[in-house]
């Protein structure tokens, strides 16, 4: 997600419009709420929830560079 300050954030979830509408609402995680409203700008699909959490972490091992060409589609 983009938060209104521009960074992004990265997390799990199966049911992701109830995930945003719980950050955008202040509850979400911690780092989204003082930098709410955030918006969807890149998902993907996992099998199940290890290989998500798998997933989100190498997204956050990834640098600033790297995510932001992930999200733009040049991966």
């Amino acid at each position: 997600m983009r938060c209104r300050d521009g960074s992004l954030y990265t997390g799990v979830t199966n049911d992701l419009e109830r995930r945003i509408a719980a950050h955008n609402a202040g509850r979400g995680a911690r780092y989204t709420r003082a930098r709410s409203p955030v918006a969807v700008v890149y998902h993907e699909l996992a099998t199940d929830r290890g290989a998500a959490q798998r997933r989100e972490h190498q997204i956050r091992q990834l640098g600033t560079v790297a995510k932001r060409l992930l999200v733009a589609g040049d991966s």
